[in-house]
């Protein structure tokens, strides 16, 4: 059992490395989901902020990051809770019932929709005879499967790791015995959970280091971007609001779009030119969840600094969602712990209502009128049919030219390499000769590559371009 042997899916390596699998044996689980009480403070605090969601929406979710990882469910349910139990989370009664449910229905694996302690979960895998799983512990697992970039791998286990060493006492119970002491101070030495935790933490601390040098490496990939410079635009929601699909449909990548909770936790970048001539780089981000552990916003910081250096941000949301309005505070809730503005004159948000395929005229129709009404505008698409696509670029393309600067250059003719570089960094829109047989150009230009336009003249000199106009 659990409390006398590690189970063979979960194990801590004499290298620190977590090796667990939820799916390795037959994958029979029940999924249930504590509610609490709408005057329990915790309730009462996520309504106040808009992001407390519906029970059975929860549930759905629960069923879907279980699918997510191939489980078969079995059974499922709700928990109410008037208050919080120490030693199980949930109510002795609820624990009863879920007992009968495991040994009827042969489950092996209990998620629980909800944080567990240590000691909560130790206690339920007593109680049910079944290894329990809470929630941090099945996103974990979701990401260990999702994860491709090494970048994505070392993210994810440094959250693994972190999570790990909390519950050491489950898997190493067995083992709390001391080993002798050595030196000077003699005495009975380390036991083995602390010499374990000690391992864990020796290769978290490593882990940590290998990430500063891949945040360094992105930093490099970031100023190379910056030299270009394009414009990013970064797509943001919450997990399955289709921004994968969007961002094929925007790139025509091969971006893995499926309808999974996280179907993409590594940062995918493409260049896209639009309509006008400008280019940009267009950023497909790890999608947010309610709840999402702390441990794992920390580990995944490095994937979403591209919304940070982004220019504009797309809130991809799934508009057909009854949840669609918690996910999106959700979402803002996030940004702002990341120093993003979602409102006022800073914020670079532009929201994408996807999915409206799902819609039926009617409501579409409404919800356009809708968008046209919102203060920071929102775009109604579908990523799936294309519809929407064209005018959301157009929007995009209407943001970024808000930067532009027009301003008019007078060039020698012999300046073949510098009219080649206005062409493809600006755009032309008035060339005259003069009798003295120069051009005059008029251009418009985005203000990042302002500094590079004027770096240029500088290097050529006035007697060759110059600037005649600002």
């Amino acid at each position: 059992m659990i409390d006398n042997e590690p189970d063979d899916e979960t194990k801590v390596s004499p290298t620190g490395k977590v090796v667990h699998d939820l799916t390795k044996r037959t994958g029979r689980a029940g999924v249930f989901v504590p509610v609490l009480a709408p005057g329990h403070p915790i309730a009462v605090k996520a309504a106040a902020n808009g992001t407390l969601h519906a029970p059975d929406a929860r549930l759905a979710e629960a069923l879907g990051l279980a699918a997510a990882i191939d489980l078969e469910v079995v059974a499922q349910g709700l928990a109410p809770l008037r208050e919080i139990s120490p030693s199980t989370l949930i109510g002795s009664g609820k624990v009863e019932e879920i007992k009968q449910l495991v040994k009827s229905e042969e489950i092996e694996l209990v998620i629980i929709d909800y944080p567990l302690s240590p000691a909560q979960q130790r206690n339920l895998e007593k109680a049910l005879g079944a290894k329990v799983v809470d929630r941090t512990g099945l996103i974990l697992e979701i990401f260990g499967k999702r994860a491709r970039t090494a970048e994505g791998k070392l993210q994810v286990e440094l959250a693994n790791l972190t999570y790990a060493k909390s519950r050491l006492v489950r898997a190493w119970t067995h083992l709390e015995r001391q080993r002798g002491g050595s030196g000077f101070l003699g005495g009975p030495g380390e036991t083995q959970i602390e010499l374990d935790k000690r391992m864990l933490q020796d290769t978290i601390d490593a882990i940590k280091e290998d990430l500063k040098k891949v945040k360094r490496t992105r930093e490099l990939h970031r100023g190379g971007r910056r030299a270009t410079p394009y414009p990013v635009v970064a797509l943001v929601g919450y997990t399955n609001a289709g921004k994968s699909t969007l961002f094929n449909k925007l790139t025509g990548a091969g971006v893995f779009a499926k309808d999974l909770l996280f179907a993409t936790l590594d940062p995918t970048m493409r260049e896209v030119k639009l309509d006008s001539g400008r280019k940009l780089i267009l950023a497909d981000t790890v999608g947010f969840i309610s709840e999402l552990p702390t441990m794992l916003i920390a580990a995944f910081r490095a994937t979403l600094e591209e919304v940070l250096e982004a220019d504009i941000i797309l809130h991809v949301r799934d508009i057909a969602a009854s949840e669609s309005d918690a996910q999106r505070a959700d979402v803002l809730m996030v940004l702002k712990e990341l120093g993003i503005a979602t409102e006022g004159p800073e914020c670079p948000i532009l929201e994408v209502w996807n999915k409206a395929d799902l819609l039926t005229p009617e409501r579409r129709e409404e919800l356009l009128h809708r968008a046209r009404r919102e203060t920071l505008g929102a775009m109604v698409v579908s990523a799936v049919t294309g519809d929407g696509v064209s005018e959301l670029l157009e929007a995009v393309d209407a943001r970024i030219g808000q930067r532009d600067r027009t301003l008019t250059l007078d060039v020698d003719p012999g300046q073949g390499a510098f009219l080649s570089w206005l062409h493809e960094n600006s755009e032309v829109l008035e060339r005259a000769m003069t009798d003295e047989g120069r051009y005059v150009l008029k251009l418009r230009i985005d203000a990042t590559r302002r500094g590079r336009l004027d770096a240029r003249l500088a290097a050529i000199g006035p007697e060759l371009a110059r600037l005649v106009e600002a």
